[in-house]
């Protein structure tokens, strides 16, 4: 089966077949036992295990699994339906454990299209929970900076929460293809923050234009959530950057917490990379 992914060293076409991917130079990439590949150089390796740890990943995978998050998915997916051909190649940039990755396949399949799909991400512990989520998808470690795909190969790019390398999005997708960039809007998770700060402040919203690319739209999705245990407050502030840098005040405060009904606010910033 001709991949989505190219060889991240020589960038030649990778074919999978037999439990490897390999490219026609001799490359090869063993698949793992969930589905998902290795296409991180060791070279470009930060840290010894990039990206979320095991018992990140897990409690995401939980968190999102609950159902919390479906205004999100079910907006990015009806965006893809709409945005998309009748065999779209499709990229998750930092896919996490695939929540929003395999929705979107299903919602393509299920609009009766034909898609090939991908989605990576660094953290080897959260690309397992992907691969076992979709296997019709194609998961691999790899970097957004150093994307293991080729130029011009790609008709949607979605970017969730996750690091924003437009040079290297502006190269995988093709001519007119479109980028669903998702970040928080003003008021997420403003109950919580209310909890955590004695003095909160909404979150910066802003349109930053991009060199090679245009604007199309911006979609708004808020709605409530009932948070209904100290666990799932507790996965949620896991999966903030707050959790990083709260006073030990605010988190005790949180701690204390057995219900939390709070406030979820996304911007979904369509763009259409320029034709030429």
């Amino acid at each position: 089966m001709t991949s989505l992914f190219v060889c991240p060293l020589c960038a030649a076409p990778l074919t999978r077949q037999d439990g490897v991917y390999r490219c026609p130079d001799g490359h090869t990439f063993d698949i793992a036992k969930e589905g998902h590949t290795y296409l991180l150089p060791v070279n470009r390796k930060h840290s010894k295990a990039p990206g979320d740890d095991k018992a990140m990943a897990a409690a995401r995978s939980a968190f999102l699994s609950k159902g919390y998050y479906a205004p999100l998915r079910d907006a990015l997916c009806r965006l893809a339906v709409s945005l998309t051909g009748p065999a779209p190649a499709v990229l998750d940039s930092g896919c996490g454990e695939g929540y929003y990755t395999a929705a979107i396949y299903q919602a393509l399949c299920a609009a009766g299209k034909a898609p090939r799909m991908a989605g990576t991400d660094i953290s080897k512990f959260i690309l397992r929970l992907a691969a076992k989520r979709e296997k019709n998808v194609e998961f691999a470690v790899a970097s957004s900076y150093r994307l293991p795909a080729a130029d011009g190969s790609i008709d949607l790019l979605l970017n969730c929460f996750s690091p924003l390398a437009i040079e290297e999005f502006r190269r995988v997708l093709r001519p007119e293809g479109h980028f669903l960039y998702v970040v928080p809007s003003a008021m997420h998770l403003w109950e919580m923050k209310q909890v955590l700060y004695d003095h909160p402040y909404p979150n910066e919203v802003k349109e930053t234009p991009y060199d090679g690319f245009h604007y199309v739209d911006i979609r708004h999705v808020e709605d409530v959530i009932h948070l209904d245990s100290a666990a799932d407050i507790q996965a949620l502030f896991g999966m903030t950057p707050y959790c990083w840098k709260t006073p030990k005040s605010g988190v005790e405060r949180l701690c204390k917490l057995d219900t939390l009904d709070c406030r979820i606010a996304f911007d979904i910033h369509v763009f259409q990379r320029e034709s030429r």
